[in-house]
């Protein structure tokens, strides 16, 4: 996939996933963040948390500092991270839903999972199947990556479901015709505008925002140490008074002793 990002299909669903990785990741507050694959796609660099990594694979990645490992057993600790970006990492791997379950293990509770996949049920999509039809048949040239499975869209939101994620939006892009030429590709832009109106669900790329929901758990606000305190402090019993306080008791001495 890394020489498809070279082609001007490449480039325009590039442009497109990192302008949304950028909006969705911004206001994400914590303290780790972790990218799963494919270092063309900066999922993280508008996210200001402290502890930021780049996870990927593939042992001849040559992204700086990327930290080589199987997706299917991360080297974190269980509810460790706040926020995990996957740019097509689970189309790529080769158990998606090992993946996915390792994702939600090394989660915090309220924690963010942004996915992003390309739609089969799409012209893109539908182009693809059709070259791969035809190369079985000894001609046909594929036009997205050889490489992975997609995932559709309702079927990713089922996933995250059977994991506890709660889907907090969804969105789609790109609805042009599957072309390969850059400048056809820019006449076409106005196919999405048409097709963000008229067929949402069609797109050439989806977009997720999940959070891990635990049942049963109730995050505690910022003042629960003064709430705790009022909490345990004594309370006066309505109509219980102890001895020698008593109000109308102390009036009658005071008054004997006039």
């Amino acid at each position: 996939m890394h020489e498809w990002f070279q082609t001007p299909p490449g480039r325009c669903l590039l442009a497109w996933e990192q302008s949304r990785f950028d909006q969705a990741v911004i206001d994400v507050f914590g303290y780790h963040a972790l990218q799963l694959g494919l270092p063309e796609v900066e999922g993280l660099r508008t996210n200001r948390m402290q502890h930021r990594w780049l996870a990927t694979d593939d042992p001849a990645c040559k992204a700086g500092g990327a930290l080589v490992t199987d997706f299917t057993a991360l080297p974190f600790s269980a509810n460790s991270l706040d926020l995990v970006v996957l740019p097509h990492a689970l189309e790529l791997s080769h158990d998606p839903h090992a993946t996915l379950r390792e994702v939600e293990r090394v989660l915090v509770p309220e924690g963010r999972v942004v996915i992003c996949g390309l739609n089969p049920a799409s012209l893109w999509g539908m182009r693809q199947w059709r070259a791969r039809l035809w190369g079985r048949l000894g001609f046909g040239e594929l036009y997205l990556p050889d490489s992975g499975d997609f995932i559709g869209y309702r079927r990713m939101r089922d996933w995250l479901r059977l994991l506890s994620f709660e889907v907090e939006s969804g969105d789609f892009g790109i609805y042009r015709p599957a072309v390969r030429s850059e400048a056809w590709l820019e006449r076409y832009r106005w196919f999405d505008t048409l097709g963000e109106r008229w067929w949402p669900i069609f797109g050439a790329v989806y977009f997720l925002v999940a959070v891990k929901r635990v049942r049963g758990m109730r995050l505690l606000s910022a003042d629960w140490r003064r709430a705790a305190q009022r909490a345990s402090a004594p309370v006066p019993i309505a109509g219980k008074v102890h001895r020698g306080h008593h109000p109308h008791r102390t009036r009658q001495r005071q008054g004997k002793a006039s």
